[in-house]
């Protein structure tokens, strides 16, 4: 049930922000900018892809590690730190931003970028006033430690032991 509740989540929330709104976006006024950048466009399929992976491998840790669904009314209940989370505490807006950006590439639209960047945004304040007071009540110094450990949205490299590294 947990992994039909995360497929549920991730067409209807990151489905609506990464297909739904930028479609309204290209079909509306608001894409009077284009870019022309002719057949370099398709390099936008890379971070598009990247992003996508980013996500899937995101939910499956959610739901098989975490025993929880991406929803912030449905969360994991074991703290998650495996997969992308020992890059970056913050993977899947980082999927968003690079979804959102390769899609702006890709359509040759700067209305895309500006919107990636609103997200990146309003992820941050979502995570700085909400998301981490709350993992921080719910995990305590187990996640305190994580938090020592892993940067908020860019990837520190790991050393052999598994810690990272500025």
């Amino acid at each position: 049930m947990t992994a039909f509740k995360t497929i549920l989540w991730s067409i209807f929330v990151p489905g609506t922000v990464t297909v739904i709104l930028p479609y309204l976006l290209l079909s509306s006024e608001f894409d009077s900018f284009r870019i022309e950048i002719s057949v370099f466009r398709f390099f936008g399929l890379i971070p598009i892809l990247i992003g996508i992976m980013i996500y899937i491998w995101c939910a499956w840790n959610f739901t098989f590690v975490g025993e929880g669904t991406p929803a912030p009314f449905d969360p994991p209940k074991k703290l998650v730190v495996k997969g992308p989370y020992q890059y970056v505490r913050n993977p899947m807006y980082v999927f968003v931003a690079l979804t959102l950006i390769g899609e702006g590439i890709y359509f040759e639209t700067m209305i895309l970028v500006l919107y990636a960047a609103l997200a990146v945004i309003l992820a941050h304040i979502w995570v700085v006033s909400y998301e981490e007071p709350t993992l921080r009540r719910k995990f305590g110094e187990s996640y305190i430690r994580y938090c020592e450990r892993v940067s908020r949205w860019l990837p520190k490299t790991p050393d052999r032991n598994g810690v990272n590294k500025a």
